[in-house]
């Protein structure tokens, strides 16, 4: 049974010599003034996670109000932080225990109550030899777990030495106890061991947060050139400004709650709602901008035509930056100076590349300091404003389906797929699809590994091969996805979809070097800036994908309600309502098919502020239709849940499907490289491919960037995938690394490209949403509870979130591998029921388990 430290907390500090629970554990004898009493040593103590980032009392002693005897403290923190340690060499500390009084002092014994890892501290007399002693020094060398007995003369000192040796990664804890006189005197030791790996990543400064920056004033701006619009010509329809209402800007700043979020949502209130949970997310992000404002800051000419500048926490989407966001800059001490307007270029990983007038780059100077301030394109709010006004001319049925909602069907006669395996479920969707004709919108439920995107390109090629009068509008919620919907419909060589038939939009902020050389030829450009053809051009095609917020590009050019038979939402669960509204509001009539495939228990859209979130901006229009009836309890004609997973192991999908599908998800994945969970030598259970390795590492950041790593994770994450390459010969592109922070990312992609592994992926849980691999390894960082308020506000981790969770123990096809800390992940309960799922099935291996909680 493991020990909390509850009972630790008061000796340690020195304020007292109760013992506390970990020292009632012991069967010691009270010294009642009788030498022989105390003579009986009890069994070896046991020591849980000692989290001492939140419980700061276990490193801080009072030797003042201790007592007669002073104890130095074995090895002290260094700013902060645990001593580091090499696995594999012996790391000593002296500690003295001083007699202060004039009184000679009795020593009753000095012992190690406790290590964790057991056994890993020892005590002696002597200082401990190193590696290359001579026998001289070696001869009579002892060492063990208590000291005995002796009297300490008056303002004598005695030496003693604490040894460590780790044999594995992670931090290494003791308690020592010291009896003295009538007092029992506590010290909690910590050493973090790592390897040369671990201490390669180890921060190039300490954390420090950027001071609060104040706001230049602009003035005297001179403007830049803007960045390449998507097209030169007008637009039939050009996007108002939706500017906020002042009175509403006012309320909201004021943090009131308007009253229309307060009443439920109806056709009446439907672009009032919806325009104010858009306008708080758009006054969280001029917040968010306000504060990433940077004074004295270096910018460097990158090419001829480009100044980088490096923001921190970029990659954390803190600040949220995008192309064709405004950037001012201003000379640091140059009150007369001009305020120059730019914008940004490209978006990398932690720098972006703006573009201002001519002569700032003419005058700029790599040593100049300048300071920063960002504000953003507004041109997707203002697609957002647009939609869910023009939403409120759609059918009831269409936003509103009900109990008395009736699916409008015609009859449909039978098919032949082009993609021949698939299952009755799928079968089913795209004879719905081929019947359905107008509102309510049909839904393809699809877990994870279901095919639910096999099944939208099915219902496609049908479409396009017998309807010839039919057009299709594709929208998925990433570029990445949108190019994997288009890959999958060229590539079918029995529908054989024509070239000039199918057209990719891309967004103008797009890189050219962004799309696959193969699928260049699908889309529109000039020079390398992606455009969108004109209306005359538009109309020809028979298929036209985007994404959902690129397809405004369509009512701009004057694309009409109707002109598309067909509407399919890809990954519907990842976008906002809004979101959704962009390509439906705009281009549906009463006839319009909408079809809409993702999964509620998946990742949900992104949104700043918790507010809207909190009031409805954060549920998909997806999510809102299953609080229908005809949805939520699977009517026919309005959804189909596909159950037949064709990704996971069964093993890797039982627990996602108890916790998230009512156990009703069926393993079919082909049995023909499930054989690597055999192979890999170094998995407790081969017939089990999900292996949890606990380590206590430390989480940490660096110089001014706010995102977390774990270099002790970082390093076993590398070594897990050197071990898998070894022993079941992967190829790099078969295994992925999930975790949540951009640091850690960072991090293990400086290890693997230095092993050149550069092929392994590395990244979040929403880069990986929709993707599998052979092999998925998590890193999960965190080794403090104090800092989960932290990710809960910035939506970061996986503690509390459950969608991400299931997400991220989902992408692996035959092997899953946790690396993280189970003192701290155990207290999520989704993660609990992992960690368990994995001990349970003796499928665990590295620190001690925490108690068990629940039944899990």
């Amino acid at each position: 049974m493991q020990s909390s430290h509850s009972g630790l907390t008061k000796s340690a500090t020195g304020h007292g010599h109760g013992h506390g629970c970990i020292v009632d554990r012991m069967s010691t004898s009270r010294r009642d003034n009788c030498d022989d009493e105390y003579s009986i040593i009890g069994d070896k103590g046991e020591i849980g996670f000692i989290d001492f980032e939140d419980d700061k009392s276990v490193c801080n002693y009072d030797t003042a109000t201790e007592g007669p005897i002073a104890i130095s403290i074995p090895f002290p923190f260094v700013q902060g932080k645990p001593q580091s340690i090499l696995v594999g060499e012996i790391s000593k500390c002296r500690i003295t225990i001083a007699n202060t009084t004039s009184d000679p002092v009795e020593l009753w014994g000095v012992r190690i109550f406790c290590s964790n890892p057991a056994d890993s501290f020892t005590l002696s007399l002597k200082e401990p030899p190193s590696a290359n002693s001579n026998a001289e020094k070696l001869y009579g060398f002892l060492e063990g777990y208590s000291l005995e007995d002796r009297v300490l003369q008056p303002h004598d000192t005695l030496t003693i030495w604490l040894s460590c040796k780790p044999k594995e990664m992670g931090l290494h804890t003791s308690v020592v106890y010291f009896d003295a006189g009538d007092d029992r005197i506590e010290r909690v030791v910590f050493l973090l061991a790592e390897d040369n790996v671990s201490r390669s990543l180890a921060p190039n400064r300490p954390f420090s947060k950027p001071p609060r920056r104040k706001q230049f004033v602009l003035d005297e701006q001179v403007v830049s050139s803007h960045p390449s619009r998507a097209t030169t010509r007008g637009f039939k329809y050009r996007l108002p400004e939706f500017p906020i209402p002042s009175n509403l800007r006012e309320l909201l700043q004021n943090k009131k709650v308007p009253d229309v979020i307060m009443e439920d949502l109806s056709t009446g209130t439907y672009a009032a709602f919806f325009s104010t949970l858009v306008a708080m997310e758009e006054l969280r992000l001029e917040e968010e901008m306000r504060c990433h404002s940077m004074e004295g800051v270096n910018m460097r000419r990158k090419g001829s035509r480009f100044l980088a500048l490096e923001v921190p926490g970029l990659a954390e989407r803190r600040p949220s930056l995008m192309h064709g966001d405004h950037v001012f800059v201003k000379l640091e001490n140059a009150p007369d100076s001009n305020v120059y307007k730019g914008h940004i270029y490209r978006v990398e990983a932690d720098e972006v590349l703006l573009k201002f007038a001519n002569d700032l780059h003419t005058c700029h100077r790599n040593g100049n300091l300048y300071n920063v301030r960002f504000t953003y394109n507004r041109v997707n709010m203002r697609r957002l404003y647009q939609a869910v006004q023009a939403a409120e001319g759609l059918e009831h049925d269409l936003l509103f389906p009900s109990e008395s909602t009736k699916r409008r069907l015609v009859n449909s006669p039978g098919f032949v797929p082009y993609t021949s395996s698939l299952n009755q479920e799928q079968i089913r969707s795209v004879e719905m699809i081929l019947g359905c004709e107008g509102a309510p919108p049909y839904v393809i439920y699809g877990p994870p590994g279901t095919g639910k995107t096999m099944t939208l390109v099915e219902a496609m090629l049908q479409i396009y091969a017998t309807r010839k009068n039919d057009r299709i509008l594709v929208c998925a919620a990433s570029n990445s996805a949108a190019d994997h919907i288009l890959e999958k419909l060229i590539s079918n060589n029995v529908a054989k979809v024509k070239e000039n038939q199918i057209f990719r939009l891309n967004a103008s902020s797009r890189t050219y070097e962004d799309v696959h050389p193969d699928h260049i030829r699908f889309c529109y450009y000039d020079g390398s800036i992606f455009k969108c053809p004109p209306l005359m051009a538009l109309v020809q095609y028979r298929i036209i994908i985007s994404t959902y917020m690129s397809s405004s590009l369509l009512y701009a050019e004057g694309v009409s309600r109707g002109h598309f038979s067909h509407i399919f939402l890809d990954e519907s669960g990842q976008a906002s309502e809004p979101e959704s509204m962009v390509p439906i509001a705009n281009f549906c009539s009463r006839e319009t098919v909408v079809v809409l495939a993702g999964d509620p228990q998946q990742l949900g859209p992104v949104v700043y502020s918790k507010d809207a979130e909190a009031f409805g901006l954060g549920k998909s229009y997806l999510e809102r239709l299953f609080e229908c009836e005809s949805y939520r309890n699977g009517g026919e004609g309005f959804v189909i849940k596909l159950v037949r997973n064709y990704r996971c192991h069964a093993a890797i999908l039982d627990l996602p499907s108890k916790l998230f599908y009512k156990g009703e998800l069926l393993a079919c994945k082909e049995d023909t490289s499930s054989s690597i969970s055999s192979i890999v030598d170094f998995l407790p259970n081969k017939e089990f491919p999900v292996l949890f390795f606990g380590i206590q590492g430390f989480d940490e950041r660096e110089e001014n960037n706010p995102s977390w790593f774990n270099r002790i994770e970082a390093s076993k994450v590398v070594e897990v995938i050197n071990k898998l390459r070894a022993s079941a010969d992967l190829d790099e592109a078969d295994i992925g690394v999930i975790t949540p922070y951009r640091q850690q990312v960072l991090k293990i992609k400086k290890v693997l490209e230095n092993w050149e592994l550069s092929d392994v992926k590395v990244g979040s849980v929403e880069q990986f949403q929709g993707q599998e691999r052979e092999v998925i390894i998590v890193s999960t960082v965190r080794s403090t509870i104090k800092h989960n308020d932290f990710d809960k506000t910035y939506c970061l981790g996986f503690l509390s979130n459950p969608k991400r969770f299931n997400v991220a123990i989902t992408r692996a096809r035959s092997l899953l591998i946790i690396v993280g800390n189970p003192h701290i992940v155990s207290q999520d309960p989704y993660w609990e029921k992992l960690l368990w799922f994995c001990a349970d099935n003796n499928s665990y291996k590295g620190c001690p388990l925490p108690e068990r909680q629940s039944s899990a």
